[in-house]
């Protein structure tokens, strides 16, 4: 594992950068600020090395950025209706910060804050945070630690684990942006996904919040069962599309069972990688970067608006009041614990 300082902030701590790879050349920094994924570099089918992430070349960029770029997200990763949400008789208000509700846990969210070393080899990496009762405005005192480990198959395997207290919320996600032809290369709504989910979970308007139907995709847009485009059908006039500019909806995986399963699988036609995702999650959400606007990321390069993907594994959005949905809430001293697969092949 390598390290180094990869910033310093206004008032003088410093962050870090962590590097970890295996012998067929994939390569991952993450930086401890919001435990977030800088590059992960992948051999295409030249052999070249390609970095298939967005990000920043600097802890000052982050600290600035609005993206969440390969941000560890949570205690609950996407939306909860009305910024609110009761347990045992007791309501408990999270901060509004999206049309109403609350995304991504907020400004005291894991994706703002700096994780703790806890170990490290040379193919894996582990950061710890405490998450105090009522910082986020979660109930429970947290533990919460995130691993990436490089696999010599070419994987990199996320887990996530935490435990409280209190009874309380754990939704983890990490929200990389993709381009498997390598970040700066221009739009990614030319690669091809698919996507094993039957079902999607539609909005019932523009705040992104689930209706609590689990609808099918068949003869629909969201229908990625079948290799597609991301971008092929965003100009057809979907009304569900138009809440949100493009693709930002979670769709229900097809799992045969609550362990880890291939959930989907994205081919960049330039470079020749193809990535599998593989989670024990019951849905993942596709966002074809419609909000993210024009950025300057590593090396100068400029980003646009859909020149990456996201595919974040997790609890359907609005789970914790949506009694019809699997749910996210975790008992006190219960250990939580989940993994996403992101493998690498061309």
């Amino acid at each position: 594992m390598k390290k180094k300082v990869f910033g310093t902030t206004a008032d003088g701590r410093k962050g870090y950068l962590f590097t970890i790879g295996n012998n067929r050349g994939l390569e991952v920094s993450v930086t401890d600020y919001g435990a977030s994924i800088v590059s992960i570099i992948v051999l295409d089918r030249n052999e070249k090395p390609t970095d298939v992430v967005l990000g920043y070349d600097s802890l000052e960029e982050y600290l600035r950025g609005d993206s969440y770029f390969g941000a560890t997200v949570g205690r609950n990763c996407n939306r909860i209706e009305g910024a609110a949400f009761s347990m045992d008789g007791r309501t408990y208000k999270l901060e509004d910060n999206n049309f109403g509700n609350n995304l991504h846990s907020g400004s005291h969210g894991v994706s703002f804050r700096f994780w703790n070393l806890k170990a490290c080899t040379d193919n894996s990496l582990t950061l710890e945070l405490e998450d105090k009762d009522l910082e986020q405005g979660f109930p429970g005192n947290a533990k919460i630690e995130v691993s990436f480990t490089v696999t010599e198959d070419n994987a990199l395997v996320i887990d996530y684990r935490a435990v409280a207290d209190q009874k309380t919320v754990f939704n983890f996600t990490n929200h990389a942006y993709f381009n498997l032809n390598g970040e700066g290369s221009g739009t990614a709504m030319g690669h091809l996904l698919s996507l094993r989910a039957s079902h999607y979970t539609p909005f019932k308007g523009f705040g992104g919040i689930p209706t609590g139907e689990l609808a099918e995709v068949a003869g629909t847009v969201f229908d990625f069962r079948e290799p597609k485009a991301i971008g092929k059908d965003l100009g057809a006039g979907d009304e569900q599309l138009g809440f949100t500019g493009g693709y930002d909806h979670n769709f229900v995986i097809d799992k045969a069972s609550d362990g880890v399963e291939t959930a989907a699988v994205v081919y960049g036609q330039e470079s020749g990688i193809r990535m599998t995702v593989s989670t024990d999650c019951p849905g993942i959400q596709l966002y074809s970067a419609n909000f993210s606007g024009s950025k300057t990321g590593k090396g100068g390069k400029e980003y646009h608006g859909r020149d990456a993907f996201c595919l974040e594994t997790q609890y359907f959005p609005n789970a914790v009041n949506e009694p019809g949905f699997a749910t996210p809430v975790t008992e006190a001293g219960e250990i939580y614990r989940s993994r996403t697969i992101y493998k690498f092949d061309k």
